[in-house]
């Protein structure tokens, strides 16, 4: 896997062109070379590979994940032996608390939480429910997250676990965002404090970037680092299947004006003592800026005598993270992504992930559209 040494002025040497070495480019970028004996060139404008995935060593000897937290689960086993050919796994250690009224909640909320935060320690599902039927709001159909919320736990859970959280992380108040985006977080009457519910929840032992590393370890793909493909684009050969996961409003050079994203920053400090907090993230829906502070020791298992946490800082510019559920925004998307199937018509183009497809996935979901894309261009290039 040469990196950074290809002719970029030569790019007819490749069948195949995929713009950024996140999950889904590398993932493509394997497949069309291991399954189709294509020469690939992998281009990213950022220095790594992995994008939000990348995770690095802290200049303490702790390994850090990067662009925030990545939590692998997935339900399907399928997936699960694919990334297996690249990584040994350990068991994910997810577990999450929410910080409010000087305590620590189990988050998301089940039966603990309840019992801690109602003050009622023999709470049962049967009464928990019922406790929670009293006090949530008759919305047969919610229209919005606070409606969602609400109709689900009531004001003063909303109030405490959710209004505040989500104001700063999305910088819009939840009336204002689709069901969806607090839709995502379960409530449980039972005592499982996993962050998640799926089947499969683990860890690449060595890391995400190290299993990205070895999954494009391949004598067909080339791989070109802090190379932006606008400054390619022009060399492209009609013929030439183009993969394009960066933002789909770039691609089109913002014609239709610019899709909203929510963006992060990240204060890394590293304490001197192996463990700080009783878990990998705490939540913070509360006065202080940032809306999570992270201590992913407790995931990777890296035994190592001292630690870092992170700082989560929800900001309105930046790199990409998030795109904002809001129905205008919904609207504008569409008029991209029309403008990438009359693309997609004239010449061998295709869009994949978060950023091109303006829609937030889990790693796992954005990982299956990557495999499904390549079974689409496997039907239609394979011999």
């Amino acid at each position: 896997m040469p990196e950074n040494a290809p002719d970029l002025h030569s790019l007819a040497a490749y069948q195949a062109v995929v713009v950024g070495a996140g999950p889904v480019g590398c993932i493509l970028a394997e497949r069309l070379a291991s399954e189709l004996n294509w020469k690939v060139l992998l281009l990213d404008k950022r220095s790594h590979i992995g994008g939000n995935c990348y995770d690095k060593l802290h200049e303490s000897g702790v390994l850090i994940h990067r662009y925030g937290p990545h939590y692998f689960r997935t339900n399907n086993p399928a997936l699960l032996d694919y990334l297996s050919r690249f990584t040994d796994w350990i068991e994910g250690n997810y577990f999450v608390k929410s910080a409010a009224r000087n305590e620590l909640f189990p988050f998301p909320i089940n039966l603990n939480t309840l019992r801690q935060f109602f003050r009622m320690p023999d709470l049962d599902a049967e009464s928990a429910n019922a406790l929670l039927q009293e006090r949530r709001e008759p919305i047969e159909d919610p229209q919005n997250s606070e409606e969602f919320v609400l109709s689900r736990v009531g004001q003063e859970m909303y109030e405490t676990f959710y209004l505040n959280y989500t104001l700063k992380q999305w910088g819009i108040h939840p009336r204002d965002l689709a069901p969806s985006v607090c839709g995502r977080i379960p409530i449980r009457f039972n005592e499982d404090e996993r962050y998640v519910d799926h089947q499969f929840q683990k860890t690449p032992a060595e890391g995400f970037t190290a299993m990205f590393r070895k999954m494009i370890n391949h004598p067909n793909i080339t791989l070109a680092l802090e190379t932006d493909y606008r400054s390619l684009k022009e060399l492209l050969t009609p013929d030439q299947l183009l993969i394009y996961t960066g933002p789909i409003d770039e691609y089109f050079d913002y014609s239709n004006g610019r899709l909203p994203w929510r963006s992060l920053k990240f204060e890394f400090k590293a304490v001197p003592e192996a463990y700080v907090q009783p878990c990998v993230q705490i939540n913070y829906p509360n006065e202080h800026d940032y809306t999570r502070t992270v201590e992913i020791k407790h995931v990777t298992g890296q035994q190592h005598p001292h630690t870092v946490i992170s700082y989560e800082y929800p900001t309105a510019e930046g790199d990409p993270y998030y795109p904002i559920p809001m129905p205008e925004n919904a609207a504008l998307y569409e008029t991209y992504a029309q403008l990438a199937a009359e693309e997609s018509a004239r010449k061998p183009v295709y869009f994949c992930g978060r950023l091109a497809e303006y829609r937030y996935f889990n790693m796992d979901e954005v990982m299956e559209r990557a495999l499904a894309t390549f079974q689409t261009l496997q039907q239609r290039f394979g011999h």
